[in-house]
């Protein structure tokens, strides 16, 4: 029996890593990634304060140590001075995708005018596929459907695991073979 693919989902928020609140961003990232993936997979979650260092740290040891082949965060991609979650995450890529943040922004754009305010990136760390979404839980949902046709893919390019999903939810889109 093949391994399960090791996703990391990472909350990063001052008040809900203090208990100031409960965290509802890891929680529907997860909840979102069980309805798109047919294959076996295994989250590796993390829940962190707005601190650009422990974000840097957090993402290195995702993709360096627990090798997941995609690591997923939420929060700190807004305007705000605490906001570094693209900053964390630019730094610690190898390159960086624009088109991810291009479609998750401009889905974002037919829900809320503010969503020009928002900042997300995504990115690559060796054979992994980091990705920034908003805070919002339906914000969450609506920027991870539109952007996963291309995720698996993007694994494949890298030389991650092979990524299959549920087509009624999500179609992966892979080039044809010739």
């Amino acid at each position: 029996m093949t391994e399960p693919v090791r996703i990391g989902i990472v909350t990063i928020s001052d008040r809900a890593s203090q208990g100031v609140y409960q965290d509802l961003g890891g929680p529907a990232i997860q909840a979102c990634l069980s309805e798109i993936l047919s294959c076996p997979w295994e989250a590796v979650p993390r829940l962190i304060p707005d601190e650009r260092p422990v974000i840097e740290a957090t993402l290195r040891e995702l993709c360096d140590r627990e090798r997941c082949c995609l690591v997923v965060t939420t929060g700190g991609t807004g305007p705000a001075r605490r906001d570094v979650t693209p900053e964390a995450t630019e730094a610690v890529c190898d390159k960086i995708l624009d088109g991810f943040g291009e479609q998750m922004r401009a889905v974002s754009l037919q829900v809320v005018p503010t969503a020009i305010l928002s900042r997300q990136i995504a990115g690559i760390r060796g054979s992994s596929l980091l990705i920034n979404l908003p805070g919002k839980p339906s914000a969450i949902r609506d920027c991870l459907l539109a952007v996963f046709p291309a995720v698996p893919y993007c694994i494949d390019l890298i030389e991650g695991p092979y990524l299959t999903t549920h087509e009624s939810v999500v179609k992966a889109f892979r080039p044809q073979k010739k």
